[in-house]
């Protein structure tokens, strides 16, 4: 048995602790007064799987770790698989939906662009403002930045940044986020659904699980809404990076770094110009 297969059993074990225990607490909520935090098995199972993992604990080897990170590559893509087995029943409720999902394209680039780039420059980044903020920098996006700029960029540094801090505490910002929103009455649970899918699928998890929990009767339609809208993300949002945000914000950024950039010894300006 190789060592190699040691470790992958390794992760199988702690996997199935995890899942037993998580599910084991179960959902719980907790009332704060302007809202409810639905607190699910996911959620547990993000954070104890963090404290793991932590280096200096040394429970886990690099090499496991990069073993885990392609398991969880193949997972997400039966999840997807997933995704689209439910939303093919559903094809006509989409195409009546469908320019509110194309619609919340604009919202990405106003949320991660036009709010993201002036605060990145204002806290002193230079060039890595433009991979940190010209999309929510998930797998697809890190590719585009990757081929564009280089492996070594001032680019891809800001962009891997946002897809760590993404992976990290992504889905507990959203599960709380929504659980926030939806208790809040201000939303419709299906608006709340759409706006779930950021092109990440334990985000969308995340929060459509804090919904579900909010809005029982509506769990189905949550579902449907948000996988359709993380689907259309993943595909559509990929080639709207490409055309329009990362192009938009290297524009932005030779307009705005002159004006409201941190002048900063340690900057580093390496990246590839427009």
């Amino acid at each position: 048995m190789t060592e190699q297969r040691v470790n992958v059993f390794k992760l199988h074990f702690i996997v199935l602790i995890l899942v037993m225990l998580t599910e084991f607490i179960g959902t719980r909520k907790i009332n704060i007064g302007i809202g409810v935090i639905a607190l699910f098995p996911m959620l547990y199972a993000l954070v104890l799987g963090g404290f793991i993992s932590w280096p200096k604990f040394k429970w886990l080897k690099e090499k496991e770790m990069n073993a885990a990170a392609n398991i969880l590559g193949l997972s997400f893509l039966l999840f997807i698989c997933k995704l689209g087995a439910n939303i093919g029943p559903e094809l006509p409720k989409l195409m009546g939906s469908g320019v509110s999902l194309l619609f919340q394209e604009v919202g990405h680039i106003v949320g991660t662009i036009i709010l993201g780039l002036p605060v990145a420059l204002l806290i002193g980044l230079k060039r890595e403002s433009i991979g940190a903020t010209y999309s929510l920098d998930r797998e697809p996006n890190l590719a585009i930045i990757v081929d564009k700029f280089g492996a070594n960029s001032a680019e891809a540094r800001g962009a891997l940044g946002v897809y760590i801090c993404g992976t990290l505490f992504g889905a507990i910002y959203m599960s709380i986020l929504a659980s926030l929103l939806g208790s809040s009455g201000l939303f419709h649970p299906i608006s709340l659904a759409m706006g779930a899918a950021v092109g990440s699928g334990s985000m969308m998890a995340a929060a459509t699980g804090s919904l579900a929990v909010i809005f029982p009767e509506a769990t189905k339609d949550i579902a449907f809404y948000s996988g359709a809208a993380n689907l259309m993300m993943s595909i559509i949002g990929t080639y709207v990076c490409i055309f329009v945000s990362l192009p938009l914000t290297q524009r932005l950024y030779q307009w705005l770094e002159p004006v409201i950039g941190k002048k900063s010894k340690n900057s580093y300006e390496g990246g590839h110009q427009a």
